[in-house]
């Protein structure tokens, strides 16, 4: 009997120290994203997670919890074990723009979290209801002023989308109403329905509505018109001078994190962004793949954080 238990022991031992040296990843990977399904994040999140499951054996699976602004996203992913199996996909609305509008939120970007990579960057147009009676920015600037408090829609308080349309009213010098959402993926339709008359939102969401002529797309908010649509101006040209902002899209673990580990996700994830498939469905999306160290990211996100929070303190935007 003693001989029998001492055996036991041993085969315990000895499948216990198989798992602990087992290589990473060993069991499914979970990737956290902020918004509901459709948006920029989300898309990016499921094509990247389908190309690294082929890559390194394991399924890597993408997880939906929207709400305030990314923050829930956020600190669910902050509050996972630190052992590479939860990150968090993430746009400039939750790292760079939310520590700059509410100083109340439960995350400190640099300190909680372990920048894998730069991912990509996604530009965001300026759309309107269809029946609104404006053909450009500069109309309606011209409404806004005639008609003020029309509401306007975003993906969230504190969110990119938010920002945007609170620096296009400082610089403009209109009145709009914000009517957050909780993601780009239910602020095209509320402008489709005439819930809200204008937002900001990715191209993913609002190309085929323009191309079936059901809202009308008026400016992009980049520095530079995007070569997807050069037709189309941007909002400094179209009548805001002095307005860019552009958004970014990375990936995050929480702090703690193995560096053997994070180098492992870095690697898989850029070398899922160079491949000619994923860059192509990204691109006719309206998303720039990236890519970059950990390191590197780690500093875009310092230079990010001081820049959108110049442009807080530019539209006095706070969060409601």
């Amino acid at each position: 009997m003693r001989y029998g238990r001492f055996a036991l022991m041993l085969l315990v031992m000895s499948l216990a120290g198989g798992a602990v040296g087992q290589p990473y990843p060993s069991r499914p990977v979970r990737i956290v994203v902020p918004y509901p399904p459709g948006g920029s994040p989300d898309v990016l999140a499921r094509t990247l997670a389908q190309r690294v499951s082929e890559s390194v054996g394991q399924q890597i699976i993408t997880d939906n919890r929207p709400g305030a602004g990314g923050s829930v996203a956020a600190e669910a992913v902050m509050r996972a074990s630190p052992d590479g199996y939860t990150l968090l996909i993430a746009d400039s609305s939750v790292y760079s723009i939310s520590p700059n509008l509410n100083p109340k939120l439960p995350y400190d970007t640099l300190r909680d979290f372990a920048p894998v990579s730069l991912a990509a960057t996604s530009p965001i147009f300026l759309v309107a209801n269809n029946a609104l009676p404006v053909q450009n920015v500069k109309d309606l600037i011209a409404l806004a002023k005639a008609k003020p408090g029309m509401p306007y829609g975003s993906s969230g308080n504190g969110t990119a989308h938010h920002l945007a349309m609170e620096l296009v009213k400082t610089l403009s010098g209109i009145d709009l109403t914000h009517v957050p959402y909780k993601g780009a993926g239910q602020v095209v339709p509320a402008v489709l329905a005439g819930d809200v008359v204008v937002a900001f939102a990715g191209l993913n969401l609002v190309l085929p509505q323009a191309k079936a002529g059901k809202l009308k797309l008026l400016a992009v908010a980049t520095g530079q018109r995007t070569p997807l649509l050069p037709d189309l101006p941007t909002v400094a040209e179209a009548g805001v001078p002095g307005f860019e902002i552009t958004i970014t899209l990375g990936l995050f673990a929480p702090a703690g994190t193995p560096r053997e580990v994070i180098g492992k996700l870095s690697a898989e994830f850029v070398k899922a962004l160079s491949t000619p498939d994923v860059r192509q469905r990204l691109t006719a999306m309206g998303v720039e793949p990236a890519g970059s160290t950990p390191e590197q990211f780690a500093e875009a996100i310092r230079t990010e954080i001081e820049q959108f929070g110049k442009l807080v303190r530019t539209s006095a935007a706070r969060v409601e």
